[in-house]
């Protein structure tokens, strides 16, 4: 039985004045009822009192009825209404340890947002109206939607660099896995290549962030310059950095997709490193390099579409030594510090570092796959070491 993948297809689009007063009411609307329901919540936790959409769901309608929140009345009810249910999964990710407390929304650093489902817009002939909008929106139809499809929830936004996009989401039967293959590949992530794959391929970091750095600099200092509030030509400055900023993330999202589009195509098992970029962004010296490579989109783009495609991701354990063991022999050198890049192992095979690695990389992984063990790598696995650690190449005697 084939699954439909739902998928969001972005686009930009340009608002009239009348459209873009709107959106920007239901923002600040949405912003506020997040705020109060979160509030809400907050103070009944402190009761030891539990409170679930169903009652933020009647607070809203309590809120609309008073004098001071009536403006709520002005904007489509059916994002004010996502906003609870975002909330309640918010605290749903809570309660099982995989998020943080829910944080207020503000009104100059959180993202401007407003969710419809199918009951707040028309779509007709590829034209999409809005709740409360007269007009439909000017899309810029950078890519056709699949044939015969319609969205089943659409989401408004803008960026910091004041860009508007609406997101649809809709099935997408195009996607279909692709005829499985017997190839397999090794990826070590690196910062001087942002690639090498255990084919001997290496694939050059493109450096998004450096071919920029001038023009950030310069803007960035032009904004410490203006008056701190709401000024006109501050926000005209803020803007202009956060069109840089958004100019190299476009750029630097189009070569992840790009890539991981080919690997995932070309090949049946991809076996990567479970780092833990997080931590690892904490060097002051890499810290702006790596995030500039951005390693944890790579991972995520590349499992998505692995799911779609019907494609195996594996991530071997970060502690397993792939720089430091010999690919030919299974010798383990004890050191192996960074400014090596070429070492020579006893056996007398010569290695180039990330090759290595990568190679290392793809015989554990296929060790995982042989003994059965799960895609994502436990520290500790009950009854002994990990399936990484156990099926390792062994030294020759």
């Amino acid at each position: 039985m084939t699954t439909v993948v739902k998928r969001a297809f972005k686009y930009r689009f340009c608002p009239t004045d009348a459209q873009a007063a709107e959106l920007s009411r239901t923002f600040g609307c949405v912003r506020k009822v997040y705020n109060l329901a979160l509030a809400a919540r907050t103070q009944a936790w402190t009761r030891q009192e539990r409170v679930n959409y169903n009652q933020t769901s009647a607070m809203l309608t309590a809120w609309k009825r008073s004098e001071e929140l009536a403006y709520l009345n002005e904007v489509s009810s059916v994002p004010l209404q996502q906003a609870l249910r975002h909330l309640q999964v918010a605290f749903t990710n809570f309660f099982a340890r995989r998020a943080k407390y829910p944080r207020f929304k503000s009104r100059k650093r959180s993202r401007k947002s407003a969710e419809y489902t199918t009951s707040a817009f028309r779509f007709r002939d590829g034209r999409l109206t809005l709740a409360k909008m007269r007009e439909p929106l000017d899309i810029v139809w950078s890519r056709p939607l699949p044939a015969g499809v319609s969205p089943s929830t659409v989401t408004v936004s803008q960026d910091s660099a004041g860009r508007w996009f609406v997101s649809m989401l809709c099935d997408d039967p195009s996607v279909q896995p692709l005829s499985a293959t017997d190839t397999a590949v090794g990826i070590d992530v690196g910062l001087n290549h942002l690639l090498t794959l255990s084919t001997g391929e290496r694939i050059t970091n493109p450096r998004h962030e450096r071919r920029d750095r001038a023009a950030l600099a310069r803007a960035q200092r032009r904004l410490a310059k203006k008056a701190s509030g709401d000024g006109a030509n501050r926000a005209k400055a803020r803007r202009k950095v956060a069109r840089i900023h958004a100019r190299i993330t476009d750029r630097r999202r189009d070569t992840l997709h790009k890539l991981t589009t080919r690997l995932v195509r070309e090949n049946q098992t991809l076996v990567i490193e479970d780092l833990s970029v997080r931590n690892m962004v904490r060097n002051r010296k890499l810290a702006r390099a790596i995030s500039d490579a951005a390693w944890a989109d790579f991972r995520s783009m590349l499992e998505y579409k692995a799911q779609w495609y019907g494609r195996e991701v594996i991530a071997v354990d970060r502690w397993f030594p792939s720089s430091k063991r010999c690919s030919h022999c299974g010798t383990l050198k004890k050191q192996m510090p960074l400014h090596i890049r070429t070492w020579t192992c006893g056996c007398g095979a010569t290695h180039d570092r990330d090759v290595n690695a990568a190679k290392n990389l793809l015989a554990a992984g296929l060790a995982v796959t042989a003994c059965g063990a799960g895609v994502r790598p436990q520290r500790s696995t009950p009854g002994g070491q990990s399936a990484t650690k156990q099926e390792a190449p062994r030294r020759e005697p």
